[in-house]
């Protein structure tokens, strides 16, 4: 069975952990969209480990991951996690992590493109600044360098040569800065290149030849980070939603039987954008404090709110999610009473249709008592506590998706299958 994950949320949802555990029966583990601007935190045996490029299916043995087209690559930063990899024991070759050759590379004028925008704009967007919008700008601008061009040293120099005429025009004009140095550039990308050219991989060919193995295609972020349909412009730069796993890896002949999103059994969001159920004051710090809300990739703290079941059905239906995972249920033990938003007003009117503009609605919210009680230990959906239990039935007869799993902890084995 072929299966796609994605987040139903502003990211961070949890698809690490999720993914690592769907893994375990796959054979083919692939990364379709973003960059290094994403984290997914896997523990094993007590061991973090985050990753920002690699799929996390590498922790598990006999699996090839792969990093497709879609996804933009700092190679510095991939090049570090594959040696941080490494010095865990993990195995990491040519022969477990297949790289597009069609991924688009990112350079250093990007992340200070990225950095210089950020700075002028009167609304902030909360860019993580790491290259990754200015990156994809450059290659729908039809003049990105993609690896099967960093691999070609001559490819590479006439390329570079060419986006440095452009973009240092743009810093000294503009921006009244320096500009970047080709021979700095190219001598270091060229050792990127010699490290990164064995995993260099024509994907087609390869999927070809596997296709009948059983994949997995991890999404990074969430649907409302989507570049169209999500809470624009705070947004990141590509498509989020599970339609892209296919043209974001070019495995569009591999049939999808499966797709799984992921939820927080609250809310969470980092950097700027309308947040209708965010919680102020010393509930969201305890939310933030024991869900340790701190973003994998930035450190940044995340902002923490109640449940919106209203985005979770529009997330559901844009990604035509099958079956839902609901993920740190236990951060929820403490409380008294728990909300979910159900709605929204706009001046006092109850909207019936989905605001694409959320900066001005108010949440509508129904309310349970929570369950006051250790979900840690719980391993069977019959040992969890009936209002826990009335929590999972409302998010399920809400959007009309069944709950297939519930996460109580980091840890592999802190799952509770429904």
């Amino acid at each position: 069975m072929n299966t796609v994950v994605v987040g139903l949320q502003w990211g961070d949802e949890g698809k690490g952990k999720i993914i690592d555990y769907f893994s375990q029966n796959a054979d083919v583990i692939v990364r379709f969209q973003g960059g290094n601007n994403a984290g997914h935190t896997v523990v094993v045996n007590g061991k973090k480990f985050i990753f920002h490029l690699i799929p996390s299916g590498i922790l598990r043995k006999n699996k090839i991951c792969v990093i497709g087209n879609g996804v933009v690559i700092d190679p510095q930063v991939l090049i570090e996690e594959i040696t941080f990899l490494r010095k865990e024991g993990i195995d990491v070759g040519p022969h477990n992590l297949k790289i597009s050759f069609l991924s688009h590379v990112i350079l250093p004028y990007h992340k200070i493109i990225d950095a210089l925008r950020e700075e002028k704009r009167r609304i902030k967007i909360g860019t993580t600044k790491r290259g990754i919008g200015p990156c994809y700008a450059d290659k729908i601008s039809r003049c990105g360098i993609r690896l099967i061009d960093l691999i070609n040293p001559k490819v590479f120099s006439l390329k570079l040569k060419d986006n440095l005429r452009e973009k240092n025009a743009l810093f000294k004009k503009v921006y009244k800065i320096q500009p970047f140095s080709f021979k700095k550039i190219y001598q270091d990308y060229s050792y990127y290149a010699e490290f990164l050219k064995p995993f260099v991989t024509d994907l087609i060919d390869f999927f070809l030849k596997v296709r009948k193995k059983r994949f997995l295609f991890e999404g990074a972020q969430g649907t409302f980070l989507d570049i169209d349909f999500g809470t624009y412009p705070f947004v990141t730069s590509s498509s989020t939603l599970s339609l892209n796993a296919s043209l974001g890896s070019g495995a569009s002949f591999i049939p999808i039987h499966k797709i799984i999103g992921v939820t927080k059994a609250y809310t969470t969001r980092v950097g700027e954008g309308p947040f209708p159920t965010e919680i102020e004051g010393k509930l969201g710090e305890k939310l933030r404090e024991k869900g340790r809300e701190f973003g994998a990739t930035t450190q940044r703290v995340r902002r923490c709110g109640w449940l919106d079941l209203v985005m979770l059905k529009r997330a559901v239906i844009l990604n035509n999610v099958n079956e839902i995972i609901i993920t740190k249920l236990d951060v929820l033990d403490d409380l008294e009473k728990i909300k979910f938003c159900i709605g929204y007003k706009e001046k006092g009117k109850v909207l019936k249709e989905f605001p694409y503009n959320f900066s001005s609605v108010e949440p509508i919210y129904k309310e349970i008592y929570g369950w006051k009680t250790s979900l840690e230990k719980v391993r069977e959906f019959k040992d969890l506590p009936h209002q826990a239990k009335r929590y999972i039935r409302t998010i399920e007869k809400f959007i009309q998706r069944k709950i297939s799993y519930i996460s109580v902890g980091e840890e592999r084995e802190a799952m509770i299958k429904i």
